[in-house]
Order: C-alpha cells, then sequence, then structure tokens
C-alpha cells in the first residue's frame, strides 16, 4: 500500500530554513507577520500541518506574503496550487474562495499554463452574457438559489482563463469579477456571512486586476470597506475608502458612481456613530448628483440610484434622531424608486417603521412592518427582515397593544417563522 508523503516541497523548504518541527514553522511565521507589519496574524501548528497535507489549500493573503518572505520561495514552489489552475487539487469545485480560502493579489494569473486547447474568442462574450444574466436574477431569486449558480459559474471562469488570449482573456476576467463581486454581495447582504464575502471579494478584486479594470476594483473595494463599517471598526472603513476612491481617480467615473462612493462612506460612519460626518457625506453626494457629468455608469452598476441615496439619507437621519427629516427622506425614497427595486422596498419600509415608532406612533410602525412583510415574503432581503426585527423590539413596550399583537401573528406565522429561521 503505497503512503501518502504530503507537500514535500513545503517541508523541505522548512527544515532547510532551519525549522525541524511544525511548531517551530508556525512560531516562526506568527513572530515574523509582526515584524512585518501585519497586525492579529497568528499561524497555529494545526495550519502548517494542513499546508504540509496531500492537498495543500491556498494560504490567506497575509500567510501568503509571511510564508514568501521568511521561506524566500514562492508560493508554487512551496508546493500550493493556486485555485485558478484547472488541474489543481480542489476538495470543492464549487467555491475556490473556501477551498483556497482566498486568493492573494499578488498572483498571476499569466504564470498558469493549461493544457486543454485554446477557446475561440466566442468563448468572452458567451461568458459575460451568463454573468449579466446572474445580475439580473439577483432582484428575484432566492438568495439561496442563486448562489451556487454564481459560484459554479465563477469555477468555469477560472477554468477558461488559463486557455484564453487577449482580448477575450480580459472579457473573461472582468465577467469573473463581477460573478464574485455578486456572490460576495449575496453572500454579505442576503446570506449574513461577511468572512465569507471578505474572502470572495478578494476574488473578484484579483480578476478586475487581471482585466485591468480599475471601476470594477474601486467597487469591489468598497463593498469590502462595509465589512469593518458594521461591525464599527471606522479605521479599517476609512482605510478600504480611501483605496477605492483612490481606484476610481484612475479612471471615468461616473456622477452616479461618485456619490454611491460617498453613501458608502456614510452608512459605514453612521455603523460607526458619526452620523455627522455621514450626513455630510451624503450631502455632497447629493452636489455630485446635481452636478452631473458626461461620463456614463457602468452596465454592472444596478445598485444605486437617487432613490437609494434618500433611502440610505433617510436611515442616517433616523439614527441620528432627526425623525421629521427621516420620514421626509423615505416617504421621497418611496415614491421615487423604480420596478426592480423591490429589496430595497423593504429596508425604507422598515425604517419608516422605526421612525414611527421612535415617534410613538404604534399603529403607523405597524402598518410600515406589515408592508416590509409583504413585500419579503415576495422578495427576501435579509437586510431588510434585519429592519423588521430592529423595529419588533422598539415596540417591546407596547407589547399589549392590540396592533402588536396582530403585528406578531403576522411576523410569527409558519411560513414568515421557517423562512426567517432556514435562513
Amino acid at each position: 500500500m503505497t503512503r501518502s508523503t504530503g507537500n514535500v516541497r513545503l517541508k523541505a523548504a522548512r527544515v532547510a530554513a532551519g525549522f525541524n518541527s511544525q511548531q517551530d514553522l508556525a512560531d516562526a511565521l506568527t513572530e515574523h507577520a509582526g515584524r512585518m507589519g501585519i497586525r492579529g496574524l497568528s499561524v497555529g501548528v494545526r495550519q502548517v500541518r494542513r499546508w504540509e497535507s496531500d492537498n495543500p489549500p491556498w494560504p490567506q493573503p497575509d500567510c501568503q506574503r509571511v510564508l514568501v518572505h521568511l521561506l524566500g520561495q514562492s508560493l508554487e514552489t512551496l508546493g500550493f496550487t493556486p485555485p485558478w489552475g484547472a488541474d489543481g487539487p480542489k476538495s470543492d469545485p464549487v467555491r475556490p474562495a473556501q477551498v483556497a480560502g482566498g486568493a492573494g493579489l499578488s498572483l498571476s494569473l499569466a504564470s498558469v499554463r493549461s493544457t486543454s486547447a485554446p477557446q475561440p474568442a466566442t468563448a468572452g462574450s458567451d461568458f459575460r452574457s451568463v454573468t449579466k444574466s446572474h445580475r439580473r436574477l439577483y432582484w428575484s431569486v432566492t438568495p439561496t438559489k442563486l448562489h451556487p449558480a454564481v459560484m459554479a459559474h465563477a469555477t468555469l471562469g477560472c477554468a477558461l482563463i488559463p486557455e484564453t488570449a487577449e482580448p477575450t482573456r480580459s472579457v473573461i476576467a472582468a465577467a469573473l469579477a463581477e460573478t464574485y463581486l455578486l456572490a460576495g454581495r449575496i453572500e454579505f447582504f442576503d446570506l449574513r456571512e461577511p468572512s465569507l464575502a471578505h474572502e470572495t471579494f478578494l476574488l473578484a478584486l484579483q480578476a478586475a486586476g487581471e482585466a485591468d479594470d480599475s471601476l470594477l476594483g474601486s467597487a469591489i473595494i468598497a463593498h469590502m470597506a462595509f465589512i469593518p463599517g458594521w461591525t464599527g471598526d471606522r479605521d479599517a472603513a476609512r482605510e478600504r475608502m480611501i483605496a477605492a476612491r483612490t481606484y476610481a481617480r484612475r479612471t471615468s467615473a461616473s456622477a452616479e458612481f461618485l456619490a454611491w462612493l460617498d453613501a458608502v462612506e456614510a452608512e459605514c460612519e453612521t455603523r460607526c456613530g458619526d452620523t455627522r460626518t455621514a450626513l455630510n457625506l451624503i450631502g455632497h453626494a447629493e452636489d455630485v448628483l446635481r452636478e452631473g457629468n458626461e461620463h456614463a455608469s457602468p452596465e454592472w452598476m444596478d445598485w444605486f440610484s437617487p432613490a437609494r441615496l434618500a433611502a440610505f439619507k433617510g436611515n442616517t437621519q433616523l439614527l441620528a434622531g432627526h425623525l421629521p427629516q427621516a420620514r421626509e427622506s423615505l416617504l421621497d425614497a418611496l415614491e421615487t424608486m423604480a420596478p426592480g427595486e423591490e429589496k430595497q422596498r423593504t429596508v425604507v419600509y422598515g425604517d419608516l417603521a422605526a421612525v414611527e415608532a421612535s415617534s410613538g406612533n404604534t399603529e403607523e410602525a405597524c402598518s410600515y412592518v406589515g408592508e416590509a412583510l409583504d413585500q419579503l415574503a415576495l422578495t427576501w432581503y435579509a437586510t431588510g427582515m434585519d429592519r423588521v426585527r430592529d423595529v419588533r423590539r422598539a415596540l417591546t413596550p407596547h407589547q399589549h397593544e392590540r396592533c402588536v399583537r396582530d403585528l406578531d401573528d403576522r411576523l410569527y406565522d409558519w411560513s414568515t417563522t421557517v423562512s426567517a429561521l432556514s435562513r
């Protein structure tokens, strides 16, 4: 019976560098990360053991940097196979990010070689057409059903890139970046998996780099700012927004795109407790939209509009305690929303309910929650359901009133309860 030898390349490099045990290497990597200025990275012996196994996972981005710097060899030389390679070992063909733990930005797809026949020039437009379809389906298909299809499409894109030449390669890379961006949006906003979304956004950013698409890169980084922003990590969110704005300056960004960057930063500042800065950013976004410019927004930017900006504004005003202004902004958002914005409509209903609850208008608050539940029954959106739950908690002092009890009958009927708990 043949005995497995594991990743002998990494083991040989470890021993050659003077680290006789896996624990020695783990300790050295943790210490070296600190000297490199990488905060909070701790490598355990279990991780090193996985790297020296038969199917070593692609290391996390920070781990990549430390491994390469400490051992003086590339990841491929150390026995790791990039997730982009069609022939590399993958225990899960649907999710490269889970297998690989995220792709590093230094990885060059140009170094990947394929033994398959070259793809025709039509492969780019064919792959991109499916990406466009998934983008439209996001607004109507249940997230848990759409996500596997999107990730499977991303796997196909990873396999196609090594088999194509320019300009088809760039077309596929850009569509792949959009695909990973969509998957990350589902993971963050719909499935509430921020750590998973972070890894997916990294893959999206790498693909955008292969396509040399700075605007798409800016959009991806701005989405990544939501992750620390929603947990109150202002410094990390601001750092990512600086990077997003830097990428946007490298290309011709539309007024709508620049206003969206303001709105993203405003939401992060709101979540971090600085509503004054957030309102200033929203005011600037409104000015940018009014001034306009000659640049058109990219086709893939289907998540923002003046109505969405009004919704951002209303939420910030609500949290700042400016209730009459919040009510006005949110009602304006509802009136100006176009067909296809149903997911955001549930959030606006939830915020309007919160305004009325804070104003002591219990019946009006329950009415808006009912509107949100009606919409959630048609188009599920975890962010919208979060707003509903927040309002119900705010109504606890009034839970014996008839309208609140009727609301509970709606909120905890069979279909809503099973739907919420299953997600």
